[in-house]
């Protein structure tokens, strides 16, 4: 049984002006008991509202629908879960490392009290006990001095203390699943080595399963099992990490890849890109979102949506286009 199994995720949020926008739509996939997830795309992709989505963080307009079943039947779905018992999940068996380490800490408390504050939630510690267990953790993610630092305030940290301290509170608990959001997004390459490090060392040493949400395709590499990538709200491919860098099947994916700067290219190799935007919202065409800025496009790409099926040279992969897998490969080789 997965710890969580998402199936036919979609977000939709109301305008005051103009039609409904589609968000998410139909995203399905499962995270297994220390098994880690990379969803992986473009900003405005609707990576982050995957999973504001499961943890009822959704706006005021927005609206979800789809399954998310966590531990089966028995665990609930936390798309229908009341506040009540989405409270005892979120924040206690599921941590999330919000996106912004900068702004997601609240600088007029101490990290103190915003960490014991869930211990004495969730845990029903004291605030002695509460304390002691946010140093012990804090010593976890490698923050130095811990007993004394726990009294300052956010601005007394640096960036990337600051993300230390984020999935510190996120571990708080002890949770099965972690999400981190973007937990790299405006830290030196440096840091971005320690914090994924640190990721890595948490999902191998205490099973803790992982979501990442990221753009960073080299990110996901050092980190994920399993890629799922997003563009335009919806899945184009996933895959294991491994057979999908070593062979990408949608041109979306092919894209993101070569934009990778490598050691091996020549000094004055230009950087690749993806020709165009992507589309606002609200104004996807009638078919593919990705075809006005793929070279494979033809006319069934520009008036129908492709469905996410399985890849036919590779069991459990999914991808969504219209091409054939052995076309794709034989145009990029």
């Amino acid at each position: 049984m997965a710890l969580l199994e998402v199936k036919d995720l979609s977000v939709r949020f109301t305008r005051r002006e103009g039609p409904p926008v589609d968000a998410v739509q139909r995203v399905s996939f499962s995270l297994d008991a220390g098994s880690t997830l990379g969803i992986v795309g473009e900003s405005g992709s609707g990576k982050s509202q995957t999973v504001m989505a499961l943890l009822g963080l959704l706006s005021s307009n927005g609206s979800v629908s789809g399954t998310a079943l966590y531990r089966g039947e028995d665990g609930g779905d936390l798309l229908t879960m009341n506040n009540a018992a989405l409270n005892r999940v979120r924040g206690n068996r599921i941590g999330m490392v919000f996106q912004d380490p900068m702004t997601a800490l609240n600088p007029f408390l101490t990290i103190e009290r915003q960490m014991t504050e869930s211990l004495q939630l969730h845990k029903k510690l004291s605030r002695r006990e509460a304390r002691r267990r946010a140093i012990e953790v804090l010593d976890t993610v490698r923050i130095p001095d811990a007993a004394r630092r726990i009294g300052m305030y956010p601005h007394e940290f640096s960036g990337g203390m600051r993300q230390r301290v984020m999935i510190a509170m996120a571990l708080l608990s002890e949770p099965e699943i972690l999400i981190a959001d973007e937990p790299t997004t405006a830290l030196d390459v440096t840091v971005q080595a320690q914090i994924i490090e640190l990721l890595r060392e948490l999902n191998r040493e205490r099973g803790t399963a992982i979501v990442l949400i990221t753009h960073d395709m080299g990110v996901v590499a050092g980190l994920c099992d399993t890629v799922m990538v997003m563009y335009a709200g919806r899945t184009v491919e996933q895959a294991d990490a491994r057979a999908l860098f070593a062979a990408p099947t949608h041109p979306y994916t092919i894209g993101l890849l070569n934009a990778l700067p490598r050691i091996t290219d020549d000094d004055d190799r230009p950087l690749q890109t993806i020709p165009g935007n992507p589309p606002l919202p609200g104004q996807i065409g009638a078919g593919c979102a990705f075809a006005p800025r793929c070279s494979f496009a033809d006319d069934t790409c520009r008036t129908t949506v492709p469905s996410l099926d399985a890849r036919s040279d590779l069991a459990g992969a999914l991808r969504a286009c219209h091409r054939p897998v052995s076309a794709i490969l034989e145009a990029v080789r």
